[in-house]
């Protein structure tokens, strides 16, 4: 008999689907068959059912935030269940104990997390019974079946769990110590909040907080371009002025009508026509990152949404597995990408791309490449193929792209001419004309990118032609400043260490630098940064907060903040996973570290400066104690309205659903108890200084009005 692990209760009853079987509490009875001729127990963890115990477990004096406890090191790290899960680890560990059991299957997801996940539970459970692993890149009952005919040794991955206790634990070790010590620090500058300090969360946000200060700082300057509109033997086109350097801009608008008003009614001739011939390739096969970074370029989905639609896909065995770092896929999976596809031809969205140009890519090193396949090869449809109509919307908008991309490698690239003209009016001012026309459409039937203004289409000039100016103008701009993160775009940023590239091929070259996280990880780190405060996002647009902006300041240029250390620990964890480096000696390096960090922290806080943040603010939204206390009568039905957390409420919503609420924090700026107490009771607050809207910054009190029954500013009379 045999027991095996799955990490969530929905990937075990997968697993168990292709059996017969019996449901009962916490598991699944498998019916003895082919595979398992005595039967099997599934069972499952629900995702972690332990963690790393808090710091007063190892010594009470620890439990107090106080400099002189400072650094905590454990000399040896313990888990403990989580309360919530105690119930599942008992009925695993009494399944794991029965006498008839004589092995274990670990079928934890195939990567770190999973190992770590049903490698604790083993462990705590204090059994030792001989242990395989399943790996699976994809849920489907053939690949489940293969999985656990070709079972692996469980010392194949042992490595990886090493890597990802070591990971948790030097994660653990930072974050304890370094959130401490910057909150304590913080509080005696009278900011009373929690700082929730990390080694991958910090970094990314040094990244925010960088692009928010170079937004501040800008200055728009104005600048003006004369652009003049050509005839040609009956051809017309238009070119912008450029100096010899190139630059099309001009600083002083007197110069700007000089030139405009010289080159009206001149001759103008085709001084020289540059034709250059670009080839396109179509884009590689998704990894996570790629397929996060797409989705929010085209829906605005944040990559913690695409992982769980993902997720579901995979779950459903209609996507390979989801958290792959890999581009590429082996010989193996490229054989069955010509029956995947005739399946994909069926259905009415991809019919129009078949017969595809190139029938196999069997021996195309672009996509199919052994060396370059880590744990998991790329993303792609399975088998198991599904009518995207049939999807839900979300899901259906992942499949497309993931099916997509697959029938693009089967075609040609795409192949542009790019034309430079440059036109001389009366022989002296310089204009530049730029277009495209495309040769060959290729995969750009398949994915049609967003299209840039690198050209329009121009006429076809030749050197010498002669011809008019038509007319000229002057047009004004002003100089824009760096533009804010997308969601998409940080984990592009996380992935490259710091070396933003919108660009899949550089990625592809930066393969080896391990960037900030994992592909499992980048996600929840951009999650964790919005609940803690540090960022807002707007319009699929990243804004860092006066509480990132104060931390990022506290910590400088320290080796928290440097996207190359994180990127040098990555790839030393990724070393331990493939049994290339001691986790031992990579620990004793990070508890170094931390008592430096704190070391760092005490030694700098005697010069920090904060000015021009808005540090008063920086306090924790709610105590527990403040939850449920009245604040002043509601202004719509006359009840009272009390602190619910993140806003002010009616208590009488419960009863009459009265929608009276006050938000505690409006167009960026926290609202004080005692302000809404002023409007509650006055109809009135104080002015608050500091609203931000659209860039712009301005001052004012929060009114009720009676009339519109809602709250408005007012501003002070000039």
């Amino acid at each position: 008999m045999k027991v095996i692990i799955a990490e969530k209760p929905d990937q075990g009853a997968t697993l168990a689907s292709i059996f017969q079987t019996k449901k009962h509490q916490g598991y699944i009875e498998i019916y003895p068959n082919e595979l398992f001729p005595k039967g099997a127990y599934m069972t499952w963890a629900v995702g972690h059912l332990f963690q790393l115990v808090p710091p007063e477990w190892y010594r009470p004096e620890w439990k107090q935030w106080k400099l002189e406890t400072l650094p905590i090191i454990p000399e040896r790290f313990q888990y403990e269940v989580e309360r919530a899960k105690a119930k599942q680890f008992a009925i695993v560990k009494e399944l794991l104990r029965k006498p008839e059991v004589t092995e274990i299957i670990h079928a934890g997801d195939a990567g770190r997390e999973g190992e770590l996940i049903v490698r604790n539970i083993i462990h705590m459970s204090g059994v030792k019974k001989p242990m395989k692993r399943l790996w699976l890149s994809s849920l489907t009952p053939k690949a489940i079946y293969e999985g656990f005919r070709q079972l692996l040794d469980e010392a194949e991955t042992r490595n990886l769990y090493e890597e990802a206790y070591a990971r948790a634990c030097a994660d653990w070790l930072v974050g304890m110590n370094a959130s401490r010590v910057y909150s304590i620090l913080l509080k005696q500058k009278g900011m009373n909040d929690v700082f929730s300090v990390g080694r991958v969360q910090t970094p990314t946000l040094a990244f925010i907080v960088k692009r928010e200060k170079e937004i501040e700082q800008f200055r728009p300057e104005p600048f003006w371009e004369v652009v003049a509109a050509f005839a040609v033997n009956g051809k017309q086109y238009e070119g912008k002025w450029t100096n010899e350097e190139g630059e099309t801009r001009i600083k002083e608008e007197q110069l700007a009508q000089k030139i405009a008003q010289f080159c009206r009614n001149k001759l103008a001739e085709i001084h020289e026509v540059k034709t250059e011939r670009k080839t396109f390739l179509p884009p590689l096969l998704f990894n996570l990152s790629s397929l996060q970074a797409t989705a929010n370029k085209m829906y605005q989905f944040s990559p913690k949404k695409t992982l769980d639609i993902l997720q579901n896909l995979y779950q459903k065995g209609i996507v390979s597995y989801p958290r792959s770092d890999s581009n590429y896929v082996t010989k193996g999976e490229a054989e069955t990408f010509p029956d995947i596809l005739q399946k994909l031809r069926a259905f009415s969205d991809y019919q129009p791309f078949f017969p595809l140009p190139n029938a196999l890519i069997l021996h195309n090193k672009r996509y199919v490449n052994e060396k370059k396949v880590t744990d998991h090869y790329a993303i792609i449809p399975t088998e198991q193929v599904v009518d995207p109509a049939k999807l839900p919307a979300d899901e259906r908008k992942i499949y497309d792209l993931i099916v997509r991309r697959l029938i693009a490698a089967h075609y040609e690239a795409a192949v542009f001419d790019f034309t430079t003209v440059i036109t001389l009016v009366d022989g002296r001012a310089r204009f530049v004309s730029k277009g495209k026309q495309q040769i060959q459409e290729g995969w750009r039937k398949v994915i049609s990118p967003r299209e840039d203004d690198d050209g329009a289409l121009l006429p076809l000039l030749h050197e010498g032609e002669q011809g008019d100016v038509l007319n000229v103008r002057v047009k004004v701009g002003k100089t824009q400043p760096p533009k804010r993160y997308t969601e998409g775009q940080l984990i592009t940023l996380m992935k490259t260490a710091g070396k933003f590239l919108d660009n899949e091929e550089l990625e592809k070259v930066l393969a080896k630098t391990e960037g900030l996280g994992t592909e499992a990880t980048r996600a929840a780190i951009i999650t964790t940064l919005k609940e803690r405060n540090y960022i807002e996002v707007r319009k699929n647009q990243v804004y860092a907060t006066d509480k990132a902006k104060v931390l990022i300041e506290a910590i400088g240029d320290k080796i928290l903040a440097s996207p190359e250390m994180t990127a040098k620990w990555e790839q030393r964890l990724s070393e331990i996973g493939e049994g290339k480096a001691s986790a031992a000696q990579f620990m004793e390096q990070v508890k170094k570290l931390s008592a430096k960090i704190v070391q760092d922290a005490v030694e700098m806080s005697e010069t920090w400066d904060f000015a021009g943040l808005d540090t008063a603010s920086i306090q924790r939204t709610t105590s527990k104690a403040a939850l449920g206390k009245p604040v002043g009568p509601c202004k719509l039905c006359g009840g009272t309205v009390i602190d619910k957390g993140a806003f002010y409420g009616c208590a009488n919503y419960a009863k009459t659903k009265c929608p009276f609420a006050i938000s505690k924090k409006i167009l960026g700026k926290t609202v004080s108890r005692a302000n809404v107490k002023k409007l509650l009771e006055h109809g009135r607050t104080g002015v608050i200084k500091g609203f931000k809207k659209e860039g712009k910054t301005f001052d004012a009190a929060l009114v009720w009005d009676e009339k519109e029954k809602k709250i408005t500013f007012s501003f002070a009379k000039k």
